[in-house]
């Protein structure tokens, strides 16, 4: 998990997506169904570099193939604590990847903050 982290730390997106599974399952802490595939989740992942702001992981739990990345954000002048939860395969790859968020007010800044950057996703997937 520590080269997610630097990846993610190093304000890296690329570094941090070449660690994704072609199957990975991402699911949002705003949309109910989980996005599955390597290429909707990268897009999404570049996404929430642009919004985070002041991004930094503040506590890590590994249990095995379990990780919990705890953060600390901001999204426009929301403070945002959050844990992203990850599943790793045997190789390394990470094939589940659930991110949550707190408090509600963030959760809700969060969401209207992707809201605007889906055009740019949905621009991303079209050309990918």
């Amino acid at each position: 998990m520590q080269s997610f982290r630097k990846a993610v730390e190093a304000n890296d997106p690329d570094a941090a997506i070449a660690l994704l599974a072609d199957d990975v399952v991402f699911t949002s802490p705003v949309v109910f169904k989980p996005y599955e595939g390597k290429q909707i989740t990268a897009a999404i992942l570049r996404a929430v570099f642009r919004v985070f702001q002041d991004f930094r992981y503040v506590r890590e739990i590994n249990d095995g193939d379990d990780h919990a990345l705890v953060f600390q954000a901001r999204v426009g002048d929301k403070e945002i604590t959050g844990c992203d939860f990850i599943h790793t395969r045997a190789d390394g790859l990470i094939d589940d990847f659930m991110v949550m968020v707190r408090p509600l007010s963030a959760a809700q800044a969060l969401q209207a903050a992707m809201a605007v950057e889906f055009e740019q996703i949905k621009r991303e997937l079209t050309a990918g």
